[in-house]
């Protein structure tokens, strides 16, 4: 642990924007790639969640864009904000001490930045900074137990749910099963009446239906179009095409760049690892979760809530296939805010205002805290997102300075040696620079 009184005389240009001696330049180009960044990021998500939730037109058109700048906006002005904190605790302080770098500068930066988020996602960001397959099996088995109990999801949770596993393992339904068998007849009449072309989708599923044509479905099944086989197989199709296609999506930004210099790596766009990865994990857990399902039902001879416990912590294995912590914690964190929410609407515990905004800057500023002063203990994921952010300009921090408070800052740095120019150091520099 580093001493908290022990400081340093250095100025900000020798830690911090070590690749130009001047703040406002430096604030600028952080500005400036964060922006770029944030960008690259934002949109591409906000579009795929728009086309994943159905969105209208009119979303489209008035409200895609300003949510998509209002979230690039917060991203931005958490790594630019951090550079102008960076400089105005030097010159406040006059030197610098173990915490100023790192927890001191990102503290009030994260704060600022997160009132510009919307709202509703300042919570989403909350769980995600204060952030393994049993971890996942176990919040997996709590989140479906919820999606199956009356009013135990509500608002994107539900929908997303809803969206992954069908709406047939919803308890309820405002249709009757006559009434389903009557639209699955009546569907069947209609694909006989237009026997014409048949696109890829349309000869799986009648490849499917050929397999599975006589399989069994218990009578407490709600899926009436399909046998239980079917319904699983169809299951499993469906989530890996949508995780094989978001895959895709998110890289087509990056293989676009490299259109006219290498034109083979758009050929990564559909033929990438991750890709298959993601539609793995999204399609095994849907087809486990809905087969372990129609299993207990088999067994049980009813449909009970307590299944989806049992079916969502086996349908958890699927994290196999695409390890991430990020989501684990995500969903595990995430999880713990359901459960508070509900504790407050029973009355059993306390609601703290703002306790959100004061968890998100916190986290984040240990996490920069982190990210300055013992890099080998941030997550790697977080230190390349970082590095993205910043256009790797984190990584040229003189951490061989900061060494002195004990925490082994330089630790993966030890060969870099920024190049100072002296008239704008307070400290001779380590080694004679071009400059001198």
């Amino acid at each position: 642990m580093a001493a908290l009184s022990k400081s340093i005389p250095h100025n900000c240009y020798e830690i911090g924007h070590t690749w130009h001696p001047s703040c406002r330049v430096s604030f600028l180009q952080i500005t400036g790639g964060a922006l770029e960044e944030s960008l690259k990021i934002y949109a591409p998500l906000y579009l795929i969640a728009a086309i994943l939730r159905k969105r209208k037109l009119d979303y489209y058109l008035h409200k895609l864009l300003p949510e998509i700048l209002q979230s690039a906006s917060f991203l931005t002005a958490n790594g630019a904000l951090y550079m102008a904190f960076f400089c105005i605790l030097r010159k406040i302080l006059g030197k610098f001490y173990s915490w100023t770098p790192g927890f001191g500068a990102a503290l009030p930066a994260s704060y600022v930045a997160i009132l510009i988020e919307r709202k509703s996602r300042r919570g989403l960001l909350t769980i995600y900074m204060a952030n393994l397959v049993l971890l996942f099996c176990i919040t997996a088995a709590m989140y479906m137990f919820f999606f199956r109990c009356k009013d135990g999801l509500k608002g994107f949770t539900f929908s997303a749910l809803r969206f992954i596993v069908g709406k047939e393992e919803i308890p309820t339904h405002s249709f009757s099963p006559e009434a389903a068998y009557a639209k699955v007849e009546q569907k069947r009449e209609q694909h006989e009446e237009k026997p014409g072309r048949m696109n890829m989708i349309g000869l799986v599923r009648k490849f499917v239906d050929s397999i599975c044509k006589h399989g069994p479905r218990h009578r407490c099944c709600k899926h009436y179009e399909d046998n239980c086989i079917s319904y699983c197989i169809k299951g499993f199709i469906r989530m890996f095409s949508v995780g094989y296609l978001i895959q895709c999506c998110l890289r087509i930004p990056s293989a676009f760049r490299h259109l006219f210099t290498q034109p083979s790596r758009l050929l990564s766009l559909f033929y990438n690892k991750e890709n298959f990865q993601l539609g793995a994990f999204l399609g095994s857990f849907v087809s486990i979760y809905k087969g372990t399902s129609c299993f207990l039902r088999w067994i049980r001879n009813l449909d009970d809530e307590l299944h989806a416990i049992i079916a969502g912590f086996l349908a958890g294995i699927s994290m196999m296939f695409y390890k991430s912590t990020t989501i684990s914690m995500y969903l595990a964190s995430k999880l713990v805010e359901t459960m508070y929410f509900k504790g407050i609407e029973a009355g059993k515990v306390p609601y703290f205002p703002h306790a959100d905004t004061i968890i998100y800057s916190i986290s984040t500023a240990i996490c920069f805290q982190a990210a300055v002063m013992e890099v080998q203990t941030l997550r790697p994921s977080y230190w390349k997102f970082l590095l993205r952010l910043t256009k790797g300009k984190f990584a040229v921090m003189n951490r061989k300075v900061l060494d002195v408070f004990g925490t082994g800052a330089s630790k993966h740095f030890q060969d870099f040696i920024p190049r100072l120019d002296p008239r704008y150091t307070t400290v001779t520099p380590e080694l004679p620079t071009e400059f001198s």
